[in-house]
């Protein structure tokens, strides 16, 4: 019996946005002139970006990991000079996350790659096909959205 449109889009969608991610990472690596970071590394660097000072504990829960691989990735980006750990004035035994001017100026590197990137391939792409695209983010915005909660939820 032949699947429905509607029983295999959940993961077409799924490997579509798993392969353009891994393309992504594959080409973005291509030309690294320092050690390349892994994916939760990045991660957490971009988490403390968007939130400096966070702690240990709550950055572990917004990249759902453990508490301790956290401590451990804090650990290695520190030891790399990529975070800096910051004594928490209202309790003493928190830390709170940093970045460094290397590490800013790391993800300013890769966001400059990134966005060079996929500005390539957006422009070879016809232009309904780049409507199609802009008009998916909404949508796609939406189901971040609700991957979150319901990992919250959990």
């Amino acid at each position: 019996m032949e699947r429905t449109d509607e029983e295999t889009f959940p993961e077409e969608l799924a490997d579509a946005l798993v392969g353009v991610q891994r393309l992504l990472r594959r080409r973005l690596r291509a030309g690294l002139t320092v050690p390349r970071l892994r994916g939760a590394e990045v991660e957490l660097l971009r988490l403390v970006e968007s939130r400096p000072g966070i702690g240990v504990s709550e950055a572990a829960k917004e990249l759902h990991l453990a508490g301790n691989s956290v401590s451990t990735l804090v650990n290695q980006l520190a030891k790399e000079g990529h975070l800096v750990r910051e004594t928490d004035p209202a309790d003493r035994r928190a830390a709170r996350l940093l970045l460094t001017e290397q590490a800013e100026a790391r993800l300013r590197d890769w966001k400059q790659r990134r966005v060079a990137l996929v500005g390539r391939q957006l422009a070879r792409l016809d232009t309904a096909e780049q409507e199609a695209l802009r008009a998916a983010l909404p949508a796609l915005r939406a189901l971040a959205v609700t991957l979150q909660e319901e990992a919250e939820e959990s």
